[in-house]
């Protein structure tokens, strides 16, 4: 195996970003396109709150949605993925700096994810 280059992970994550966003954006897209479909000619009644959408509280539905192509589970897919992009960006510089022998930055990078995941499961960010 030859020599691990700076360049080659840069490379990597810059791809990986790419993709993620290209991915969601057209998960999007394709979810907006089913809902305007399916949904497009109703009039909404904003003055009555009908509540969140089941696959928001449960990850089972968000799937069967999906694959049952509701627009609002794709768009919600599509939205998971994007914030899911920057989150794999992290994994791969922390990967990289493994690579490198920088134990100084995986430790920023492994206290980046921690501070990220804690975040998502507190529900609070900043």
């Amino acid at each position: 195996m030859g020599k691990f280059k700076d360049t080659n992970i840069q490379t990597l994550i810059g791809l990986v970003l790419r993709i993620g966003i290209i991915t969601s954006v057209s998960i999007v897209f394709i979810g907006g396109v089913f809902y305007l479909y399916r949904h497009g000619h109703t009039i909404e009644d904003y003055r009555v709150f009908k509540g969140i959408p089941d696959f928001v509280q449960h990850p089972e539905s968000l799937i069967n949605g999906f694959f049952d192509l509701k627009g609002q589970a794709i768009i919600q897919t599509g939205i998971i993925l994007l914030i899911a992009t920057p989150i794999l960006r992290v994994i791969f510089s922390a990967i990289g700096f493994v690579l490198e022998k920088d134990y100084m930055y995986v430790g920023i990078s492994l206290l980046v994810l921690f501070v990220i995941f804690m975040s998502l499961l507190n529900g609070h960010a900043g």
